[in-house]
């Protein structure tokens, strides 16, 4: 693949003679490339590209949009081994998980391409004589995806796909941490045959490329996915055009774990979640509430996991479980987090220091014992390799502790009770719980949060219809 990174307007790549912002390995501080640092005129143009596309692309049938999403999940595919490789140099993602998103991202454009047949509205009853109501869904017009660097590849397809088959047209605005991707996916779909306008995409950073679209009056929906105080710049800047937003922002999972739970397969899901992307994900277990009778031996399986937990350079070896993390102010938040429990009275079970490897943001699996509700770590978002736990004395305590947030994204619980499971279910206030398993959502169901975690969600049919607005037609006869 070409290694110069171009916009993309109107379906042509346009040279950018402005700034540039420099993309680094995490794993190693390696500069890969420089990439274009845009502003608000290139935004106008995108968006322009956009607008007059949109009509056209909205005339055709869903069918005729749906096999433009599949030839673009089809080159996706052939170059699985590239896109990961470069995902995996510059978020520091393992190989093996760079290659699980790239191949989700190809099926989950094959999936809101099925779509196109089952687009539908409703036919409602009337209170007059010969007279037909119908609700019609329509598409918005133009959608604006704002990625994070977390799961970058994925996250264009989250706001690309489900836009495109609806009839909206798009332009998409990679984080800055990690656009290299971006750019790549773009030269694959330039080499399909999507009409010109169609998608669009405009590098450069959040108070430039972010904030213009934001605020922008060509731009019918803003969707982002990013931490909480972006998610509120963002509905400020779209607030004067009543700009729709779709945010999810940040999470504080709790995780239950009940005194018959299977132990093991719960040690399983948990290090899953903290090991992942490098704890880099915001759906993931972040707090524990494990009832005091197995916490001993909850903890002590954690530690021997998390100890042995194998880390470096993804590039280097692809047998490890985890890279680093994604830039320096990551790294400090995980080291303050700790730090901060420590002094609180909390006890490092294990790891609880930065990595002693000679380059790239590399933080120690930790298991932090002994969290009190009021501590920051139990509090504020982690987001790296650390998992803090706290003992409760029955299920009623730990569902009083996991509401007790600002956020309200994912949760989970690990029982062999269905009668606990399920008064979990009923009394838990977040947008998914996950029972006996590791917090992964499924591209048709519906990923959305509660009080600060987002407004809105993404995934499944109801992800579908966020790209949507209804149009009602009352049709008089004789």
């Amino acid at each position: 693949m070409s290694n110069e990174y171009l916009n993309y307007i109107d379906g042509r790549f346009v040279v950018h003679h402005g700034d540039r912002i420099a993309v680094h390995n995490p794993a190693t501080f390696e500069l890969i490339a420089t990439v274009p640092d845009a502003g608000a005129e290139v935004v106008d143009e995108a968006v322009a590209a956009a607008r007059r596309a949109q009509p056209a692309w909205e005339r055709l049938p869903a069918i005729q949009r749906a096999s433009y999403l599949r030839q673009i999940a089809a080159k996706l595919r052939q170059h699985t081994e590239t896109l990961a490789t470069l995902i995996a140099r510059e978020q520091g993602k393992v190989l093996p998980l760079a290659r699980v998103e790239v191949n989700f991202t190809a099926d989950y454009i094959d999936y809101m391409a099925e779509w196109a047949r089952r687009l539908d509205g409703e036919v409602l009853s009337s209170d007059r004589a010969g007279e037909h109501i119908f609700l019609l869904r329509k598409p918005l017009g133009v959608a604006a995806g704002i990625l994070p660097w977390n799961f970058p590849f994925f996250l264009i397809a989250r706001k690309m796909a489900p836009a495109l088959i609806t009839g909206n047209t798009v332009v998409i605005k990679p984080s800055e941490e990690t656009p290299l991707n971006a750019f790549a996916f773009t030269r694959l779909l330039a080499e399909t045959e999507l009409p010109p306008g169609v998608f669009n995409l405009v590098c450069g950073r959040g108070a430039s490329v972010g904030s213009a679209l934001s605020a922008h009056p060509g731009i019918n929906l803003v969707t982002f996915t990013g931490s909480v105080g972006t998610g509120i710049r963002i509905m400020q800047a779209a607030a004067p055009n009543l700009t729709r937003v779709n945010l999810e922002l940040g999470g504080k999972a709790p995780a239950i774990v009940l005194a018959d739970a299977d132990l093991d397969l719960a040690v399983n899901a948990l290090v899953a979640s903290r090991v992942i992307n490098t704890g880099q994900v915001c759906n993931c277990a972040e707090r524990v509430y494990v009832q005091r009778s197995v916490a001993e031996a909850l903890t002590d399986k954690l530690v021997q996991r998390m100890a042995a937990t194998r880390y470096g350079d993804p590039l280097r070896d692809e047998t490890l479980d985890m890279g680093p993390l994604v830039n320096q102010a990551g790294l400090d938040k995980v080291g303050q987090l700790v730090d901060g429990a420590r002094a609180a009275g909390a006890e490092i079970r294990t790891g609880g220091a930065v990595a002693t490897l000679p380059q790239g943001y590399h933080y120690q699996p930790t298991i932090v014992a002994g969290c009190q509700p009021q501590m920051a770590i139990m509090r504020q978002e982690i987001f790296g390799p650390v998992l803090p736990l706290q003992i409760v004395d029955d299920l009623d305590e730990a569902i009083f502790h996991a509401n007790d947030s600002e956020y309200g994204l994912t949760s989970s619980v690990f029982t062999r009770d269905l009668n606990a499971a399920m008064k979990a279910v009923r009394e838990l206030q977040f947008g998914e719980t996950y029972i006996n398993r590791e917090h992964f959502e499924a591209m048709q169901g519906f990923h959305a949060g509660r009080r600060k975690s987002g407004i809105g969600g993404a995934d499944g049919r109801h992800g579908l219809l966020e790209f949507t607005e209804t149009h009602v037609v009352y049709l008089q006869t004789a």
